[in-house]
């Protein structure tokens, strides 16, 4: 009995490492670096977006590029466009961030609608256009997808008490400054 409890018990274990090791997280820099940065962020957040275009590039070349810091970008889905928008950034699979940051980069192009499917079809228009050949429906029907996404907010809530984003964490403490890049340089440097 207890060799069945205990194979049971070794399978369960590698059923979930196999599963968490499916869908890999959306990261940019040094995988070893001595600085980790996760970034909780909604797809429909300005405030996000403003992130990545003013704050993002000077992280992305003084301290990700140069092998000093990584981020983990987590996805922190504030309506059902941001959730949607997720799956789909998160589909590819590869870890590369380039969905991910064309839909910042461009978010007054897709999100629009007034209601859930009108929002889906500027999101595939935008896509399309973009030159990225994914299968939109796979992606937003991914039930492992769709719980990896789920999961990210649950694990900000209750880890982290993310409430609102762009949230970021610097070596799992909570950055509480107002997120300007001289603020989060500044929080960097002090751990080098």
């Amino acid at each position: 009995m207890k060799k069945i409890i205990f194979l049971l018990f070794i399978l369960f274990t590698t059923v979930l490492n196999v599963q968490a090791e499916e869908i890999k997280r959306i990261t940019v820099g040094n995988e070893d670096a001595k600085i980790t940065i996760i970034a909780f962020e909604s797809l429909t957040c300005s405030h996000c977006a403003n992130f990545h275009k003013n704050v993002f590039p000077e992280l992305k070349k003084e301290f990700l590029d140069t092998g000093i810091a990584k981020i983990e970008f987590r996805h922190f889905p504030l309506d059902i466009a941001a959730f949607n928008a997720s799956k789909v950034a998160q589909c590819k699979n590869d870890g590369n961030s380039e969905i991910l940051e064309s839909l910042y980069a461009n978010q007054q192009k897709w999100v629009k609608g007034s209601s859930i499917q009108e929002a889906n079809k500027n999101l595939q228009k935008f896509l399309k256009n973009e030159g990225f050949s994914i299968d939109f429906d796979s992606c937003v029907n991914n039930k492992e997808i769709e719980d990896f996404v789920l999961n990210d907010r649950i694990d900000g809530t209750k880890n982290f008490k993310v409430s609102s984003t762009p949230t970021i964490i610097i070596n799992n403490k909570k950055f509480e400054k107002a997120l300007t890049y001289k603020n989060l340089k500044k929080a960097l440097e002090k751990l080098i």
